[in-house]
């Protein structure tokens, strides 16, 4: 059994099989209210204990076959949590043992993992609705359970609701049920094993409609049809995932669209990917999101992580696969173009974080660390740069693709670490194509690659047709900048370039010196960047005027940060608003009065940026 500091229970003695929740939503109290049936199997001899993680829950009673069992807590840490420590009485299990424990036990309004709105917080304004928010190490404060990614479970859930709510889960729907004239009873399963990170349940008053053969989006009533048009290519991406690696193993793939507070992108809950309404940008521009959540279909939720610090066999191969998809659908020039703007984000990460932080390894050693302290692009696209080398120096798709189903099959239904990843890379290799692609293999320098802190060893050339005329432009405007004259610019300039392309000329931009107040006035003026709707036009637009302390910009800023809680967006923007001269205290002051709109996870994260001094 793999090792995983970020967990306390005892995965190396039992292992969870199934997991069944019954639970009554208390928008009134702000709590999750009911029973977790835990399915273990003992892994060694003589266990007579069973630890669980735990954060901010009120454990009640734990029982086996109706016998109340005797549990205490440990310390508390703010990271981990608390240990939920189980005596299992005069038993001593042997290897092979099952056994069933039931904790009756409620969530706090200190549980991280939910987040509860108010009605003012959604888009209808009328219903409260809760989401849950699991990864990484937040499935400890929805429920008593073994949380690692080692451990893969498949598990059931019947969820009570008050009328009209409906609630959805990362499983298959199996039923409805009323309960008396006010209460509905929603019935779950989840029959393909999963890591507890992607547990996920989300309440409110939702609305759903088809939008292909296994996929339905489900959103407020006010954004269905938006959601529904924006969404409408979600089956070519599952249908070139089969392609690409093996059939899609989870039966539905629908999609939720949260309300503005939600903090990712996206989250891959198998049967329900989660995502952000940013990406209603109303020219499905941004839906590559999508493709980035099914790829996790595969990468991430087939074929797991064995702990955070391989992270990267999530992230760096679900980028790889998603730019596969899109290059398969819109053409190789258009996922190099994607693979340029993820260098810059990785760029400024590790600027960041300093590029001698231990934490932009690849592979970071995570002992005593939270895995949020380290949420960066570095998994991804550190991950997805690596892949893409690997695919270079072993001879290109026609050989690596073949691995990529290869490595789906084998490692389905398993967690791994990044030694196994690595072994299975040199058999195939070898088995298949020779001992030539093995020794190609060895060129790697695997160490720099996965255990240096800072850029990769290697920067990949990536193909720049697209990306030729954003920075052409950017030139312009910087030697413009210089002599502080704007004459020569008009909205033709853009006028043919995509959305990504605009996005790209503006990181070219962010890479000079800062624009000076005139020619921002005049870039402004011909392209009318601070009323886009695009929210990555948005962001970098705002950073572009923030670096430059264009204090005009202020309130827009403050608008964005508050109408969504995307991190992505948030942090940056807060950080760069509250560094400049006269926007510190509003930056605090804005956190401050808005903090409950933030998720937790969110909100914790901010305050590290901006009040920790």
């Amino acid at each position: 059994m793999a090792y995983d500091p970020s967990t306390s229970s005892n995965v190396k003695e039992v292992q969870t099989t199934h997991l069944e929740l019954n639970l009554k939503v208390d928008f009134e109290h702000k709590i999750l209210d009911g029973t977790v049936t835990l399915s273990l199997v003992a892994l060694a001899d003589n266990i007579n204990k069973v630890i669980l993680d735990t954060r901010n829950l009120e454990v009640k009673s734990v029982s086996q076959d109706g016998k109340e069992l005797k549990f205490n807590f440990g310390d508390k840490t703010d990271c981990f949590g608390t240990s939920l420590f189980i005596d299992l009485g005069d038993q001593h299990l042997t290897t092979g043992t099952k056994i069933d424990l039931k904790i009756a036990y409620n969530t706090t309004k200190q549980s991280t993992a939910v987040q509860w709105l108010e009605p003012s917080q959604t888009v209808g304004k009328k219903y409260p609705y809760l989401f849950t928010q699991c990864q990484a190490i937040h499935a400890r404060s929805l429920l008593p359970c073994q949380d690692s990614p080692c451990i893969k479970l498949t598990y059931s859930a019947n969820i009570q609701v008050s009328r009209p709510l409906r609630a959805l889960m990362s499983a298959i729907g199996i039923g409805e049920e009323d309960i008396g004239e006010d209460s509905k009873l929603y019935k779950f399963e989840q029959k393909v094993k999963i890591p507890s990170y992607l547990i996920a349940l989300a309440v409110g008053n939702l609305k759903g409609k088809e939008i292909g053969p296994r996929s339905t989006v489900w959103t407020e009533p006010e954004v269905l049809e938006d959601a529904a048009w924006e969404f409408e290519a979600t089956e070519k991406f599952i249908a070139t995932g089969e392609q690409l690696l093996t059939p899609y193993e989870w039966g539905k793939y629908d999609l939720l669209v949260l309300p503005a507070s939600f903090p990712y992108g996206g989250m891959e809950n198998p049967c329900l990917t989660f995502v952000t309404p940013t990406l209603l940008a109303k020219d499905r521009s941004l839906v590559d999101v999508v493709a980035h959540e099914i790829s996790h279909s595969w990468m991430g939720n087939l074929v797991t992580t064995a702990n955070w610090e391989h992270f990267w066999l999530n992230e760096g191969w679900t980028m790889f696969i998603e730019r596969k998809i899109m290059g398969r659908l819109h053409g190789e020039k258009q996922s190099e173009f994607d693979a340029i703007i993820g260098w810059r984000a990785l760029e400024e990460d590790i600027k960041l974080f300093g590029e001698d932080n231990p934490l932009t390894a690849l592979q970071p050693v995570l002992k005593d660390v939270d895995p949020d302290d380290c949420f960066s692009s570095v998994p991804y696209e550190k991950g997805f740069n690596f892949l893409y080398h690997i695919q270079k120096v072993v001879g290109g798709p026609e050989f690596f693709e073949p691995y990529m189903k290869a490595h789906v099959k084998e490692f389905a239904g398993k967690s791994i670490t990044t030694d196994e990843w690595k072994n299975f890379l040199y058999s195939f290799m070898e088995k298949n194509f020779g001992s030539e692609k093995k020794d190609a293999l060895d060129t790697i320098d695997w160490k720099g690659w996965l255990n240096s802190p800072g850029m990769p060893p290697v920067k990949n050339e990536f193909d720049q047709t697209l990306a030729k005329a954003c920075n052409e432009l950017a030139k312009r405007w910087n030697s413009a900048n210089s002599k502080g004259q704007f004459e020569e610019f008009s909205t033709s300039d853009i006028e043919n370039f995509t959305s990504e392309q605009k996005i790209v000329f503006l990181e070219r931009i962010l890479e000079y010196q800062p624009l000076s107040h005139p020619a921002i006035i005049a870039m402004d003026k011909v392209y009318k960047f601070s009323t886009v709707h695009n929210s990555e036009l948005r962001f970098r637009w705002q950073k572009i005027c923030l670096l430059a302390e264009y204090e005009p910009i202020f309130p827009h800023v403050v608008k964005f940060v508050t109408e969504q809680g995307r991190m992505k967006f948030v942090r940056p923007l807060y950080r760069l608003l509250n560094n400049t001269k006269n926007g510190s205290s509003l930056a605090k002051k804005t956190f401050i009065e808005n903090r409950s709109f933030y998720h937790p996870i969110a909100a914790a994260m901010i305050e590290k940026d901006i009040l920790k001094e």
